[in-house]
């Protein structure tokens, strides 16, 4: 017997840039055994099985099978696996700057597929976000932690903030209350 995995799934768009114009699919699956994985891409639909567990105990069969709301480029999109996941970057076949209304094509009821938000972006917010193809920057992305901290990249990252003078800690702060007995 097959059990679902739970399917993660975020988007981008765009009408003139192809490398924003994607969908990201994570089937959250850790220890998947790589022999048995079988995925199959079509322009319209997805395709997953594999058998996952530890190595030391008994393996379970995931799958699932999805037809996509519109098409896209199989031979453009990209996937990888991970100790943790099975990862694709679905390349949308039509160049729009709207989003698409739902991963699947119809309004089936698919409670294993959730929105990724750790990915996920506004449609109007999507121009300044990085481009996440699987972190293959070997880190955060585009993230600048400097100007995140608001310095420069020499800064220390400290800051002196002025407290109230009617919120500065007194020299006579006995710390926390004891603990009573339950």
């Amino acid at each position: 017997m097959s059990t679902h995995p739970e399917v993660l799934w975020a988007q981008r768009s765009s009408e003139s840039d192809d490398s924003k114009n994607v969908i990201y699919l994570t089937v959250s699956l850790p220890n998947i055994h790589d022999s048995s994985l079988k995925y199959e891409l079509s322009p319209s639909s997805i395709n997953f099985a594999a058998n996952a567990g530890p190595a030391n105990a008994e393996t379970k069969h995931y799958e699932f099978s999805l037809d996509l709301y519109n098409d896209i480029i199989p031979e453009l999109s990209q996937h990888k696996l991970t100790s943790r996941s099975f990862t694709a970057v679905l390349r949308k076949k039509d160049k729009k700057l709207e989003y698409w209304p739902r991963l699947t094509k119809e309004k089936a009821k698919t409670p294993f597929v959730k929105t990724d938000f750790d990915k996920w972006v506004d449609e109007d917010d999507q121009d300044g976000a990085p481009d996440d193809h699987f972190g293959m920057d070997g880190g955060f992305g585009n993230m600048d932690f400097s100007k995140m901290l608001g310095g420069d990249a020499n800064d220390t990252g400290t800051a002196s903030v002025p407290i109230p003078e009617d919120e500065a800690e007194s020299d006579d702060d006995d710390g926390p209350p004891p603990l009573e007995d339950a």
